[in-house]
């Protein structure tokens, strides 16, 4: 396979060297198949000045096998996705752009008898629970350390402008996934690679490492995309299964994947809500969807729908084509498992069209066993909404369109000191919800803690460390030309700000203001202080990332700035690839064994792009000082 699709490249570059393909063609191609979208451009949809800044290698990725795999594989052939590439960035094609051979370890990484006592961060949010926390044994980092931290050394994905997944640290090795779908295994000491796999698709999620069968065979299970679940041997990076989760076309996997006795659980979401800024795109017919998975065959046991009724044609729009419905309540972030109750816990989008259902922008229960919805808790009613309610046409915009508020960060269930056990869940209405996960998702408290809306609210996810629940505030907002015009601009006086509460009562213990944008702000402006990246506590200090691209750690005890650093700059790499900072966004800290890893340049919504991980230690602990 990966012979076959280097023989594509090659070929693709011969052609282009007898000046097959010309600027004109590209031209004439994205003004058909693309521009009634980026031309229009708003909020999730990078407008063409972004592509302008894109390099023909990520534009064809993109086509390919990344998020506009849709429009690229349904409406192009391969020598169309060149001339577009070519036409946006101004470039040629390199074929070759990806081949780096340069950072291989000098030897096969070393197996523990049993990887998980040493300290290690598994999945999105290390643990079953959610709660994006690290015990001290495990991070390895105090208060007086993170005060110390310098940069360590800078892995950088080749060629990538953007950078979404989170890594995955187990056993001395860190597991992570890049925009053009290649899988990596590096030495969590040095960054240097073991090994990497093609996966079909970008990989936006966090892998999960397991043991898996009577053997314990160590297996990583991730997905892409394109909506393949992947079963790979963690030690050697071979294929051992991978399934479709779900048959739309636009079904992707985000959230992470969850394990338990020996099946896992696989919450699915998909690219229909920027689809359907095209007028001539049937929107909309994908439901969120679950699945439980044998971990060791991936034979399917059950899969559950968010929405029980099939979507159907209901209308037509200003155009003359089909419009579906229900559809949407999806799930893009990781599942919450309640071993206790037997239960699993899974947030839900919007729906992308009417009729809104009962069971969008909410927390649903469901049987672990069964994969029955046991109980659904709705924070927002009525909330219909996709791309195209914002493009200026709005033909296939929903009636009565809602705010787009998801229920988008994953369920922290947690254990008062008290005994008592909530469930608390962010949501971009800028409301946390506390229900009692006991007593079938009743609520016991509501804090309001942000404006709210598109990219409002609280995205990503807060965190626990079983005294304080801690929320970073969203709130990202663009100026007026957003609608209509090429020159989308980030807000740079919008967004931020972090919290900590009373996991019992509510009560705010105190409170951080937002960041500055003062000093940074370019044109076109891609600066804003909005903290919508995953939160990550270890004792005693917290850490949250801002579109600004600047990382802060707050004392846990009165919430001041104990450490921050501003990734938005240019690094030398341990691999020799060409190395930027950016926007932090989606993944949030990982902090193992003494090692602060954080990926930037989430280049979205007009935020800055890049494509490095960074590791920080305490200045006494560098790599450079051993």
């Amino acid at each position: 396979m990966k012979f076959t699709s280097r023989l594509v490249l090659i070929v693709t570059s011969i052609l282009l060297s007898f000046g097959a393909f010309s600027s004109e063609d590209g031209k004439a191609i994205y003004d058909k198949q693309c521009a009634s979208c980026h031309d229009n451009a708003a909020g999730r949809t990078p407008t063409k000045k972004m592509l302008n800044d894109l390099s023909a290698q990520a534009i064809v990725t993109s086509l390919e096998t990344g998020v506009m795999r849709v429009i690229g594989q349904w409406n192009m052939d391969g020598s169309q996705r060149v001339a577009v590439a070519e036409y946006l960035s101004g470039e040629k094609y390199d074929a070759a752009w990806a081949a780096d051979d340069s950072n291989s370890c000098a030897s096969s990484a070393l197996v523990s008898s049993d990887p998980f006592e040493k300290p290690h961060w598994n999945g999105w949010g290390n643990g079953d629970e959610n709660a994006r926390f690290q015990r001290a044994d495990m991070a390895g980092l105090t208060k007086a350390d993170v005060a110390n931290l310098e940069l360590d050394w800078v892995f950088a994905f080749p060629g990538e402008t953007n950078v979404e997944s989170q890594p995955t640290v187990v056993d001395n090795r860190i597991y992570m996934g890049s925009k053009s779908g290649l899988l990596y295994m590096l030495d969590a000491r040095s960054g240097c690679t073991y090994w990497t796999f093609q996966a079909g698709s970008s990989i936006k999620n966090s892998v999960l490492i397991k043991q898996v069968g009577d053997d314990d065979r160590l297996m990583a299970f991730f997905g892409d995309i394109s909506g393949w679940i992947y079963s790979l041997d963690a030690i050697t990076g071979e294929l051992i299964w991978k399934i479709r989760g779900d048959s739309h076309p636009a079904a992707r996997i985000v959230g992470g994947i969850q394990h338990h006795d020996g099946s896992l659980y696989v919450g699915m979401t998909s690219l229909e809500e920027g689809l359907a800024i095209d007028p001539n795109y049937s929107c909309c017919s994908f439901r969120g969807t679950i699945l439980k998975v044998d971990a060791a065959t991936g034979r399917t046991i059950w899969q559950t729908y968010t929405i029980d009724e099939t979507p159907i044609a209901r209308g037509k729009n200003k155009r003359g084509n089909p419009v579906m419905g229900p559809s949407g309540a999806t799930v893009w972030s990781a599942v919450t498992l309640d071993k206790k109750l037997n239960r699993l816990y899974a947030a839900t989008s919007d729906n992308y069209s009417q009729p809104a259902t009962g069971t969008s922008d909410s927390i649903v229960a469901l049987s672990m066993s069964t994969g029955k919805i046991e109980w659904v808790y709705q924070g927002l009613v009525g909330d219909a909404w996709n791309a195209a309610c914002q493009n200026g046409t709005g033909e296939n915009c929903p009636d009565d369109a809602g705010p787009d508020e998801d229920m988008g960060s994953s369920p922290m269930l947690m254990t008062l000191p008290s005994g008592k056990r909530i469930l608390a869940a962010g949501q971009k209405t800028g409301v946390l919800h506390v229900m009692d996960p006991d007593n079938n998702g009743k609520l016991l408290w509501q804090k309001k803690l942000a404006e709210g809306g598109i990219l409002g609210g609280i995205e990503w996810g807060p965190a626990n460390d079983g005294d304080q629940i801690y929320v970073a505030a969203a709130d990202a907002t663009w100026r007026e030309q957003r609608f209509l015009s090429a020159d989308t601009e980030l807000n740079p006086e919008t967004g931020g700000g972090m919290f900590a509460l009373d996991p019992a009562s509510g009560k705010i213990n105190w409170e951080a203001p937002p960041g500055s944008c003062e000093g940074r702000i370019g044109s076109p402006n891609k600066c804003s202080p909005a903290q919508n990246a995953g939160v990550t506590a270890i004792p005693g200090v917290v850490f949250s990332g801002a579109l600004s691209g600047i990382l802060k750690a707050y004392d846990t005890e009165n919430g001041q700035v104990v450490w921050e650093y501003d990734t938005v700059r240019d690094f030398s790499s341990v691999n020799g690839a060409k190395a930027r900072g950016g926007a932090l966004d989606g993944p949030g800290v990982v902090v193992v064994d003494g090692i602060v890893y954080v990926t930037s340049g989430y280049a979205k919504f007009g935020a800055h792009g890049g494509n490095v991980l960074l590791a920080f230690k305490p200045k006494n602990q560098l790599t450079m000082n051993d």
